[in-house]
């Protein structure tokens, strides 16, 4: 059964005729992405610091930290918007939450957008970003051997596309000996291109992400169809699993992109990783942002808060 708070959502838009993401420019998407978290996402709880930065290749970043002294646990967060809406600010909300919850200091990435930039320009940016962090982790008050990355959505992707890439740096002479990451938090996470699992067909329409606008967002990522087999696109289909961050993979029941979460997370175990994999069996893709309209919504981002401290904060052994 749909949440009746998802349902209820879901009638207001059709109400009020809301244009469907995939009929609309990318600008126009953006801009009523950024206009929709007014009406959905709770109000933005206080944090100790936040501050405005770029690593060394430009990639626009924004810290946030607790009100707590001393060197944090840091998660590196990657926003969703499928590749092509979304920004610093649509996740603004869920970035000070993770970080009040958490206790941890969070780094969020303003990744390149499609189609001004297409694949796999967006992974480069996070990977980018990611190991400006780390490099720079005695300046930002943060624990370069307690870095976990983040994302929901696309930024599950891409969350899940750099600890695939770190872990491959680790082998090379200029990696070797960085420290590994932390831990992986992928949120409906998209980590298959070709769009083949069931759950895009039972889920296909009429909770918000559909078909066709994964298909939109897909065609302003990745311009050449050949390259949606490629691990960076579609981390699923990576060669090798092993060796990669324990992780918590969450989906939604509702959503086109359950199964090959679900898919993506028996993948990991079956490859000998650390892995926990959840479903909120009522919700649609999207929710975990919409704490003002689904109660369910804060449930999750307290899962995954309680989930970071606890990995984070692990005792050194």
């Amino acid at each position: 059964m749909l949440d009746p708070q998802a349902r209820a959502l879901i009638t207001v838009i059709e109400e009020r005729q809301l244009p469907a993401v995939h009929t609309l420019s990318p600008a126009d998407a953006r801009a009523m992405y950024r206009d929709r978290r007014y009406f959905t996402q709770p109000e933005p709880p206080e944090v100790g610091t936040v501050r405005e930065l770029r690593s060394d290749s430009g990639v626009p970043l924004r810290l946030y930290r607790p009100p707590v002294p001393g060197l944090l646990p840091v998660l590196v967060y990657f926003h969703g918007g499928g590749w092509t809406i979304g920004d610093l600010d649509t996740h603004d909300v869920l970035c000070r939450q993770l970080c009040v919850g958490a206790g941890v200091a969070v780094v969020s990435v303003d990744y390149g957008l499609g189609p001004e930039q297409r694949f796999p320009g967006a992974v480069d940016d996070c990977v980018q970003a990611t190991r400006w962090v780390r490099a720079h982790a005695s300046e930002l008050g943060v624990d370069a051997s307690r870095i976990a990355v983040g994302g929901d959505s696309a930024g599950g992707n891409l969350a899940a596309v750099v600890a695939l890439t770190l872990r491959d740096a680790q082998a090379l002479a200029d990696e070797r000996g960085m420290p590994p990451l932390a831990y992986q938090l992928l949120i409906y996470p998209a980590t298959d291109m070709r769009a083949v699992a069931p759950s895009h067909s039972s889920n296909g329409q009429g909770y918000l992400l559909t078909r066709d606008s994964i298909a939109y967002y897909r065609g302003h990522y990745i311009e050449d169809p050949a390259d949606w087999a490629d691990w960076r696109a579609s981390p699923l289909l990576a060669a090798d699993l092993k060796g990669l961050p324990p992780a918590l993979v969450l989906t939604a029941g509702y959503d086109p992109l359950r199964d090959e979460g679900r898919q993506y997370a028996d993948a990991l175990s079956a490859a000998g990783n650390r892995v926990e994999y959840l479903c909120f069996e009522r919700q649609i893709h999207g929710f975990i942002t919409m704490g003002r309209v689904l109660q369910e919504a804060l449930t999750a981002v307290d899962l995954c808060s309680a989930v970071l401290k606890r990995e984070l904060f692990k005792p050194a052994t």
